[in-house]
């Protein structure tokens, strides 16, 4: 093949000079012909305009030899000043004879010195050389830039200085007589200081680089600055020649004294030409300098409103990292900085922020704060722009976070914003480490290429979902997710930890409420990663099994193992089970209090009974028990009991030889590794909560027969794979409506259904995408058949057809186009069967002219819900955490104005988290996405967060991993006692890894207004209408009531009965006898009464059956909360939810031959491929 390169004609060389005045010459030794295109390039006056004017360089060239031949002017200049003496013969003979002898009256001017000088022959040559050349260079920029007016070239105040300090030096060289004639060639500064500006305008051409505005009015300033000083030095040092014959350093100290305004008066000008020029000098400097300190104060405010720049030598030398923000508030800035300097290493780190919106005045305000000012910078600018990326020196950056604006009210308009954002870094800086929130998951897929994503709606409702099985997941998350900080000092001096959370936990140390200390002092567990052979937790567990690991780190050291990552591979797993084996290349990710490498170890006697052993808290200034080596009892483990319990089972079987002797029951111990004879094949591909051979008949009639198997459709790009409970046959789109019947079935209402388990109620605006990570939780495999809640879908616009071709595939999934606001609404979706109700935040509300008042809509719907429907486990999610102290809301609740007390305190404290106590939060009953914001910078530190995160949630599913799941404590597993006793039991039995408690207490205090159920024994009429009342006295949360504690509806209706009675004409006995006993009940009625009545009303009035809906007792006077990895002797209570991580049931299914159930070790032969469609 012919080498098409050696073919290709080299390129003609850059233009020189003489190529501009004979052409390239080159291509006429060659045969081929070069065509030339131009447009009137080709005239000699072309050439010129081209090489002087329009090429950038050669432009820049010329103009820089022009401003080296005006400072060599002014040097020459003051050469001959510092040369000549004004009292030797001065001037030329020929003209003036006597002027150095001749004596002046006074009053009178010798004008000789000043007309006449003493100008030396290589002086005057080398001046009249830079003439020449200046003079002919102006006439020759002049003919290339004439444009048909000579009159505009030649009344330009730089020709005409061109002309004053040029003409006088060519005229002597024909005129030797005027050789010593004074030419004022000072004034060649102002046109050094007209070629600095355009050289710098040429300088911005040819290196394709704008420097700021700023410079340029400096540079400007200055310039003018010094060319009035000098003028003013040269003329009145000349002047004075006829006068004080001033040197140069006295005319240099009288003009800054003159233009300082201090004016010594020891040095004065002594005839009248020199201060004609001072005054003229001062009028000049008080016109021009004003107006450019005017410009350059205007140019300073607008820089201080734009933010500036990083300089390359701070990019260079430190190590920043870039936000980018669409609008910065003052919530999200806080968010950022506190979980960001959370970090220890992190605390050199600079923090640039760019915005294209001006900064507002709060965050102004915290950017003056000498903390903050010294390490974050504000810059306004767009990340679209290359200019505005180079300011925050992008490309040296660590890291670049990209947040969307979860405010605006389309948010698809945001996601589009932040994906041009990522696009620009990424195109800009390729090697700059991205971290980028996304609103919409069907935008997710256009910026896989991003290190770290974060997802708001996927991760939402996904979290909303698992509240609904898992108590409180949304507490569980947030608060894994937020950094705290400590000290690197041994634990027995380790008495203060300073951060986020443990602020609230010394709080809470001093608080009299035990749960706040017990839920405080858990808060601080977060998750952190270290090498197992480089780890003093977990090196000595290398060849052991992964649960016997895990339950031997928290029973030795209190820390809670929860995955393991292969070096080999990128993919973390939770809980790979008893059968994985520890290498020491693993990573290993637990739970503690800090990281092993902040901690200190002291190593206690075995039998020692001293204080510092005891396994006991100590006040405030003593940390945790389980963040103490120490020894942690003994736990019996001489009875083996490798009895297995079910994936739905609620309990843990009791052996059956404990209690018996009333000795302790036993546990079978952790083995090192796993014995596949007593580990259960868990087959959890078929169901463990019944038999599923043989399915009950009303199922068989209705269909309900389920698959396992991945969903056929996901209405979005980028969705992972979830292998869920799906139908053999979609359902109808028409059977998907609730509340409305179709061909297939008759059925308009929930209790119609026959819903064998309560209902999950979703109230939402619209059926997005997000939704569907709501419903794929719910349905995951590894939910019991049994235990799955049919979901409801109560939305205010209509479904598209997208959305319902992923859902018809599920079981038990239905919606209904209604809104909370309406009653009737809620009935018809089933409110009354319904386990829970989830509430999400509406998009068109998240905007507000009050930014705290988008949630008021929500709230005030949740607080109806929570009046007319207290027993409803209500889940709402606000779009500021702030406003979750209004969840719930009870004005004269002394409890909660002391928790609002408190919540002020920390918030003072400048603590993110100053809403932890709040009960709505601790109970998991509130949520906001805002609070995972903190996930997405914390990534920067510990990159693993986001995939752990996703694998508790259930949107990634990781071959080997475990999931999240919890089972409740009941009177048959109190024998346990304790919580190293439970993890040594699951650990030993299933498998499962504990990682936190929730739990519910009575809250023995005084209630609110809401929570008094008043019983009227008597009441009677009088003149004073005077009402007593008496509360039920067998109620222990019942107060007594005063006529203001009645709702004012019931006092109305009253006054205005009493009212009709006087008027009324009187009536037989038994007539006013009825109207004084419906009287009488009208007003006995208590508001709790009051709504059940219009309940049952609205359900009568719809064609519903009342005896669904039951009078609520309040469940107000219970408070719940989370305890994160508790110390091991903590004692269990009837009721407790445990959290656990269980291991992959796929990973026990046998490659070949028939599988075994778990359920109590009942052997079922049945092959799992039969049963399962992938």
């Amino acid at each position: 093949m012919v080498d098409l390169d050696s073919e290709v004609p080299p390129l003609p060389p850059r233009y020189r000079f003489r190529d501009l005045l004979l052409g390239d010459q080159g291509w006429q030794s060659d045969d081929r012909v070069q065509v030339e295109f131009y447009m009137n390039e080709n005239t000699f006056k072309e050439r010129l305009k081209l090489f002087f004017i329009k090429n950038q360089r050669s432009s820049l060239r010329i103009r820089l030899f022009n401003f080296s031949l005006k400072l060599l002017s002014c040097f020459l200049y003051i050469v001959r000043v510092l040369l000549d003496d004004p009292t030797q013969g001065l001037g030329c003979k020929e003209l003036n004879r006597s002027c150095s002898n001749q004596n002046y009256t006074p009053g009178t001017i010798d004008w000789s010195p000043i007309i006449w000088v003493n100008r030396s022959l290589p002086l005057w040559g080398l001046q009249v050389s830079v003439a020449v050349i200046s003079l002919f260079e102006t006439l020759l920029l002049s003919y290339l830039s004439y444009k048909g007016n000579i009159w505009e070239q030649i009344l330009r105040i730089p020709f005409l200085l061109e002309i004053i300090n040029a003409v006088p030096f060519i005229i002597t060289i024909f005129w030797p007589v005027l050789r010593n004639l004074f030419i004022p060639v000072f004034l060649n500064c102002w046109l050094a200081k007209h070629a600095l500006e355009n050289m710098i305008n040429d300088l911005h051409r040819a290196i394709q680089r704008t420097q700021s505005a700023m410079f340029n009015q400096v540079l400007i300033l200055i310039s003018t600055l010094l060319c009035l000083i000098f003028t003013c030095i040269c003329g009145i040092q000349h002047l004075e020649r006829a006068g004080n014959r001033l040197t140069l350093f006295d005319s240099l100290y009288f003009c800054i004294v003159t233009f300082s305004t201090v004016g010594f008066g020891d040095v004065t000008p002594k005839i009248w030409p020199s201060k004609l020029l001072v005054v003229i000098m001062i009028c000049v400097a008080l016109v021009v300098l004003p107006i450019q300190f005017e410009q350059l104060a205007y140019l300073w405010m607008e820089r201080q409103k734009s933010g500036g720049n990083y300089s390359r030598y701070r990019a260079q030398t430190e190590k920043h990292v870039v936000l980018c923000v669409s609008s910065l508030k003052i919530d999200l800035l806080m968010d950022f900085l506190n979980e960001f300097y959370a970090h220890p290493r992190l605390q050199d780190y600079y923090v640039v922020i760019l915005c294209p919106t001006e900064m507002d005045a709060q965050v102004r305000r915290v950017l003056q704060i000498p903390m903050w000012s010294q390490r974050v910078i504000y810059l306004q600018g767009s990340a679209l722009k290359d200019q505005d990326l180079l300011r925050a020196k992008m490309d040296n950056a660590e890291a670049c976070f990209i947040l969307s604006s979860r405010c605006e009210v389309d948010r698809t308009a945001a996601d589009h914003q932040t994906i041009l954002r990522a696009w620009a870094v990424k195109d800009f800086a390729p090697n700059c480490p991205l971290y980028v929130q996304i609103l919409k998951p069907e935008n997710k897929f256009h910026i896989k290429f991003a290190d770290h994503v974060v997802c708001e709606e996927e991760f939402k409702y996904a979290m909303l979902a698992l509240n609904c099985i898992c108590p409180a997941t949304s507490t569980l998350i947030t608060l894994l997710v937020h950094t705290s900080r400590g000290h690197t000092a041994p634990w027995e001096a380790f008495r203060q930890l300073t951060g986020t959370k443990q602020a609230l936990n010394r709080e809470s140390q001093q608080s009299p409420e035990q749960w706040q200390k017990m839920y405080g002092r858990c808060s601080g567990n977060e998750v952190y990663h270290i090498s197992l052979e480089e780890s003093t937790f977990f090196a000595e567990y290398e060849g052991k099994s992964f649960t016997y690991a895990s339950f031997h780190a928290h029973k030795k050291f209190g820390v809670c193992l929860i995955g393991v990552r292969k070096e080999d591979n990128k993919n973390i797993l939770l809980n790979p089970g008893p059968r994985y084996i520890m290498s020491s290349t693993d990573i290993c990710f637990y739970i503690n209090i800090t990281k092993e490498e902040n901690s200190a170890f002291k190593k206690q006697e075995k039998h020692g009974k001293t204080y510092e052993s005891k396994l006991s808290y100590h006040g405030a200034s003593r940390l945790p028990v389980h963040s103490i080596i120490a020894s942690m009892g003994t736990v019996a483990i001489d009875l083996q009991d490798t009895g297995c319990r079910g994936a739905s089972g609620a309990t843990l079987a009791l052996p059956a030889e404990g209690g018996k002797e009333g000795r302790r029951p036993s546990i079978a111990p952790v083995l090192e590794v796993a014995d596949s004879s007593s580990l259960p094949s868990c087959d959890l591909l078929s169901d463990q909560s019944e038999d599923e051979t043989t399915p009950s008949d009303d199922e068989v009639s209705a269909g309900f027969e389920y698959a396992k198997g991945y969903p056929p459709y996901s209405p979005y790009i980028g969705s992972s794979p979830t292998f869920c409970h799906l139908l053999h046959e979609k359902v109808p789109f028409c059977c998907l409506r609730l509340d409305k019947g179709c061909q297939h079935n008759y059925y308009e209402d929930a209790k119609a259904y026959g819903f064998k388990n309560k209902l999950i109620i979703v109230a939402a605006e619209t059926a997005g995408n997000g939704l569907y990570n709501f419903i794929v939780p719910l349905r995951a495999y590894y939910r019991p058949k049994k235990e799955l809640n049919p979901i409801v879908l109560l939305l205010d616009n209509p479904p598209d057809m997208h959305f319902l071709d992923a859902i018809c595939w599920f079981p038990m999934v239905y919606y209904m186009v209604g809104s909370i606001d309406n009653l009737d609404d809620l009935l018809r979706c089933g409110v009354t069967f319904a386990a829970n109700m989830v509430v999400v935040d509406k998009e068109s509300t998240m905007s507000a002219e009050e930014d705290y008042m988008a949630d008021a809509k929500t709230i005030v719907n949740v607080q109806t819900l929570f009046r007319l429907f207290s027993s409803l486990s209500i889940i709402t999610e606000l779009t500021h955490p702030a406003n979750m102290r209004f969840m719930q809301f009870r004005a004269k609740d002394c409890y909660s104005l002391a928790l609002s007390k408190l919540e002020k305190k920390e918030r003072e404290k400048g603590s993110n988290l100053a809403f932890m106590f709040r009960l709505p939060f601790a109970a998991g009953r509130v949520f906001s996405i805002s609070m995972l914001d903190t996930l997405l910078y914390q990534s920067f530190v510990k990159d693993y967060m986001i995939s752990i995160t996703r694998l508790l949630l259930g949107l990634d599913t990781t071959p080997g991993s475990g999931f999240l799941c919890s089972m409740k404590i009941t009177e048959e597993d109190l024998w346990i006692r304790t919580y190293a006793r439970l993890y040594q039991k699951l650990c030993s039995s299933t498998g499962d890894i504990p990682i936190g408690v929730y739990r519910t207490e009575s809250q023995k205090l005084t209630t609110s207004e809401s929570q008094i159920s008043i019983s009227v024994e008597e009441w009677e009429d009088t003149k004073d209408t005077k009402e007593q009342f008496s509360c039920r006295g067998n109620h222990r949360n019942s107060t007594s009531s005063d006529q203001s504690d009645h709702p004012l509806l019931r006092r109305k209706s009253m006054q205005w009965a009493r009212r009709l009675s006087r008027r009324a004409p009187r009536h037989s006995a038994k007539t006013a006898e009825k109207i004084n006993q419906q009287r009488m009940n009208l007003y006995r009625r208590s508001e709790r009464q009051e709504l059940a009545e219009l309940v049952k009303n609205r359900m009568k009035h719809l064609g519903l059956s009342p005896a669904g809906y039951d009078e609520m007792n309040d469940h107000q006077n219970t408070l719940s909360y989370i305890l994160i990895n508790p110390s091991p002797d903590t004692r269990l209570e009837l009721n407790d939810i445990v959290y656990l991580i269980r291991p992959d049931p796929l990973t026990y299914v046998p490659n070949a031959g028939p599988s075994r159930k778990d359920s109590f070790c009942n052997t079922v032969g049945q092959d799992t491929r039969e049963e399962t469609q992938l």
